[in-house]
């Protein structure tokens, strides 16, 4: 294990993975509603796949498409604790550079604003490839497995948050926790920051072609860049 490794890994420890655990009530309650393109790519998936949520957060994309079946993981163990209750798919604690799946199984997997998290370039190709190596190959007549991948983006100079080309690609973001109705009222409200890199136009794409794989279709959205990948 390198050194940068290593870095990234305390990094990211501490500033996604522990932050994550402290705001997860709060987040799930703000996430419920399927994006477009994610629903779409969901629902026109063939009956009867198989396939992964990487990063799943409160897992609520697994009841989209009744017809097919998720294995969800995300690092946070309590945010799992909501995916969990979407029976009847799985969902379990995983970190998405070690995944516990077989490769070249799956039909399809989705890893929806997660990659930005990782905080290297090399960190960030290795799980695109991580993911990538789960999907089934073409063989024969059948179509290999695809994946949808979301990440924020550098340019959304139109949002709140007002970011565009010329910005650091690497920032804190902060979270802002209110205190529990159930709790005493002198409690104030905690500022909680995650790591964030915001991808530029192209970089995805780069990304899944230093990880091997090929770029099926990509766009933009809700200040996010998207790609759909296959193995190369």
């Amino acid at each position: 294990m390198t050194d940068e490794t290593t870095r990234g890994e305390h990094y990211e420890q501490a500033n996604v993975h522990d932050v994550y655990n402290k705001i997860a009530s709060h987040f799930s309650s703000t996430r419920f509603k399927p994006w477009p393109v994610i629903d779409e790519f969901l629902r026109g998936l063939p009956a009867g796949s198989i396939g992964l949520d990487i990063g799943c957060g409160n897992g609520k994309y697994l009841t989209v498409n009744k017809d097919i079946y998720i294995v969800a993981s995300d690092r946070s163990t309590e945010l799992i604790k909501f995916a969990e209750q979407h029976q009847p798919h799985s969902a379990i604690v995983g970190d998405i550079l070690s995944l516990p799946h077989p490769p070249g199984k799956f039909d399809f997997a989705i890893s929806i604003a997660v990659i930005h998290h990782l905080s290297t370039p090399e960190r960030r190709v290795e799980s695109v490839k991580t993911i990538l190596q789960t999907l089934k190959p073409s063989v024969a007549n059948k179509p290999a497995g695809e994946a949808l991948f979301f990440v924020w983006a550098l340019e959304q100079k139109n949002s709140r948050r007002g970011w565009d080309e010329g910005d650091n690609q690497d920032q804190l973001v902060p979270w802002v926790l209110k205190p529990d109705k159930n709790r005493e009222a002198q409690d104030k409200p905690t500022t909680h920051h995650r790591y964030y890199h915001l991808y530029k136009q192209g970089e995805l794409e780069e990304d899944v072609r230093a990880a091997g794989g090929e770029v099926v279709r990509s766009g933009y959205d809700r200040d996010n860049w998207w790609c759909v990948a296959r193995r190369a």
